[in-house]
């Protein structure tokens, strides 16, 4: 059974990436700041680890205080998993300015490169962070 190409064009399909880091309430914090993120989800144990999934602008990703012993380690453990974001906006001017202000660290300004309108941050974790949107043709 094949779907019509109206009716896939009503399944949405996203990728909900998830970092891995320590401070995962002082995360949640900084998203919503830089990204005005909303928190989806969250749950936080006894010791004030953090998993939540938030929500910027209907994009979700995830997040949790690193725990070595499933694989899930944090930028400068020994074994670091990296992970590059991009987030797509409107006005990628606007949202890198305000993740600066949030604590991020400029990485690349926003510029016009390779068909889209890009900077590049570094968040208070450690991960990067590409934000943008391609430019009309």
């Amino acid at each position: 059974m094949s779907l019509s190409l109206e009716a896939a064009h009503l399944i949405r399909t996203a990728i909900a990436p998830w970092l891995s880091l320590r401070g995962g309430a002082q995360a949640v914090e900084f998203y919503k700041a830089a990204f005005g993120a909303e928190e989806v989800y969250r749950i936080e144990d006894p010791d004030g680890n953090v998993v939540a999934r938030l929500s910027v602008g209907g994009a979700e990703f995830w997040l949790s205080d690193e725990s070595p012993e499933h694989g899930n380690a944090a930028p400068g453990s020994p074994a670091p998993i990296n992970v590059r974001m991009i987030l797509t906006v409107s006005d990628p001017d606007t949202v890198f300015d305000q993740a600066i202000r949030a604590g991020a660290s400029a990485v690349q300004p926003v510029t016009d490169a390779h068909g889209w309108r890009v900077g590049r941050i570094a968040d208070p974790f450690g991960h990067h962070w590409e934000i943008g949107r391609p430019v009309p043709e």
